[in-house]
């Protein structure tokens, strides 16, 4: 067993101490890179409809965002572990570059392949600046104090998530959608030179060259993609029993059953399945999943359900929503600096998914008669529980490896928890329009195969031009088609909070390359590698 600071790959050397001042500036800089991942997610969303007149691509428009999220949630592994293996720092100014040229590209967009190539960039850039900002400031901060640096990421999600759409909308209306992407170009260049001028990492030790796991990154990737377009095309345009489903249903199970195989055999596995061995990963990402589940189920589709259901217009919908990413925003960075400052970190995410599943169940009850502040107060619930629990998650995850294998930890843990997000989305999305269909059907009658047809092209403004009988089914059947599906993700949650009571709550180190695990580096997980290799022969 070698000491925790001193492991085979990247970061094995020691670099000079950063400076206060310079350790800020470069968190401002990661900050941003997040910042814009998430943005990137959710602002063109208000801006589709426009883009795909512009450019005459309504065939292709489920691309513009399946492209992103299928290119950063399948190129996330990789970022972790080759960042572990070869350096932070040089990997992480690459991430900001290929995402920038994204932007450009997209920028310049003269038809929707242009386009949809862009996203693809941003989304092979998107998938390191995520996990490489949190692995890097698992490498600069020390545990104890990493809480608060946490808590405002979370803060900066927060923002992003809800804000982007509300942005989008603005930009259509006001410069135009091209913006979205212009505004990246500033906010990357700082990124860049506070990482680039600022940012001292530990170096590679020069006599040993890691070998990259070529066969689990190509692997992976099959497995996302699979699972990502089953999800994506499920429901929507195949039906879930159509033989297209079914064949990326069966690839994504071989795909993945192959990549088990494959992990236990290799010296430097993508995702090791030493990570699985410790009860800390894998419950908080067991509940990160489920939470992935919930909230973007949620806020996939709540901004729909205000339009339709309270008849207001899209900018106000956003604008309900912000009591959500306030609360997200207050309580995810203030509980930041009261883990760093206790130090005690366990209860928070229990009690924020307890939160979390309240926050469903009375959702699940709400009626088309309440006052629009029933569901802006149950957002606003919804936020506090996130708050409590998502980024402490992800610090409970880093807290249990050697900063060797912070990233791989890390990166392992964003990707399954962008898994389960894909999958709220999708499946929520999928039984909402099926159930909506069938209640149209059930209460107009006499047109039930028009208003069934016709249901993907109801928008809120036509639905507000329906006679008072019409229009008052047409609301009752969005509310009974969504509100009860809330309820079945209910016991979800009350399984994430059951596993979390099993986290052990390790204490958080307050120095720069120790954590609060010193059990297992990188050459250790090498060793058990390859230990299960020649067992598996």
């Amino acid at each position: 067993m070698t000491d925790d600071t001193t492991v085979a790959g990247a970061d094995a050397n020691p670099a000079e101490p950063m400076s206060r001042g310079a350790v800020l500036w470069v968190f401002v800089g990661l900050l941003v890179s997040m910042f814009m991942f998430s943005l990137n997610q959710t602002v063109l969303a208000t801006a589709l409809p426009t883009i795909v007149g512009e450019l005459d691509g309504w065939d292709s428009m489920l691309w513009v965002s399946t492209a992103f999220m299928l290119a950063s949630t399948a190129t996330m592994p990789a970022y972790g572990k080759i960042g572990d293996l070869f350096g932070r720092k040089p990997l992480f100014l690459v991430a900001i570059s290929i995402f920038i040229l994204g932007s450009v590209i997209a920028l310049f967009a003269d038809s929707m392949a242009m386009l949809i190539t862009g996203r693809v960039f941003q989304g092979l850039g998107g998938g390191g600046l995520m996990t490489l900002s949190q692995a890097i400031i698992a490498t600069i901060v020390p545990a104890r104090s990493r809480g608060k640096y946490m808590g405002i990421m979370g803060s900066a999600f927060a923002v992003s998530s809800v804000a982007g759409p509300l942005l989008g909308g603005w930009i259509t209306e006001g410069p135009g959608w091209r913006w979205a992407f212009v505004i990246n170009l500033p906010l990357g260049a700082l990124a860049i030179l506070t990482a680039a001028f600022l940012l001292k990492l530990p170096h590679q030790k020069a006599d040993e060259r890691p070998r990259i796991d070529g066969a689990g990154m190509m692997l992976i990737a099959v497995f996302t993609t699979c699972l990502v377009l089953m999800s994506a095309w499920g429901g929507h345009q195949y039906e879930w029993t159509d033989p297209v489903i079914i064949g990326l249903g069966a690839a994504s199970l071989v795909s993945a059953v192959t990549f088990v195989f494959v992990e236990l055999k290799v010296t430097e596995p993508i995702v090791p399945m030493l990570l699985f061995a410790d009860r800390n990963f894998t419950l908080s990402t067991i509940a990160g999943v489920f939470i992935g589940v919930a909230m973007f189920g949620v806020l996939s589709y709540m901004p729909t359900y205000l339009q339709m259901v309270h008849g207001v217009e899209a900018a106000r919908a956003g604008l309900m929503m912000t009591p959500m990413m306030g609360c997200m925003l207050i309580v995810s960075t203030g509980i930041g600096f009261v883990v760093s400052r206790w130090g005690r970190y366990k209860i928070y995410p229990i009690i924020g998914t307890v939160i979390i599943g309240l926050a469903l169940f009375f959702m699940s009850r709400m009626h088309p008669d309440d006052s629009a502040v029933i569901p802006i107060a149950l957002l606003a619930l919804l936020g506090l529980g996130i708050g409590l629990s998502m980024q402490l998650l992800v610090l409970i995850v880093q807290n249990s490896f050697p900063v060797s294998m912070v990233g791989t930890a890390t990166a392992s843990n964003n990707f399954f928890r962008q898994i389960g997000a894909t999958l709220g989305m999708s499946v929520i999305g999928s039984v909402f329009t099926a159930r909506l269909m069938t209640n149209l059907a059930e209460s107009l009658p006499a047109k039930a195969k028009g208003a069934a047809d016709a249901s993907g092209q109801l928008t809120p403004a036509k639905a507000a031009e329906l006679p008072a009988p019409i229009h008052d089914a047409v609301i009752a059947s969005y509310n009974d088609a969504l509100v009860p599906i809330f309820l079945w993700v209910v016991p979800l949650l009350a399984i994430a909070a059951a596993i979390l009571l099993f986290i052990k709550e390790i204490p958080l180190a307050t120095t720069v390359g120790k954590q609060g695990s010193t059990r297992t580096t990188l050459e250790d997980s090498s060793e058990v590698s390859s230990a299960s290799s020649a067992g598996a022969r």
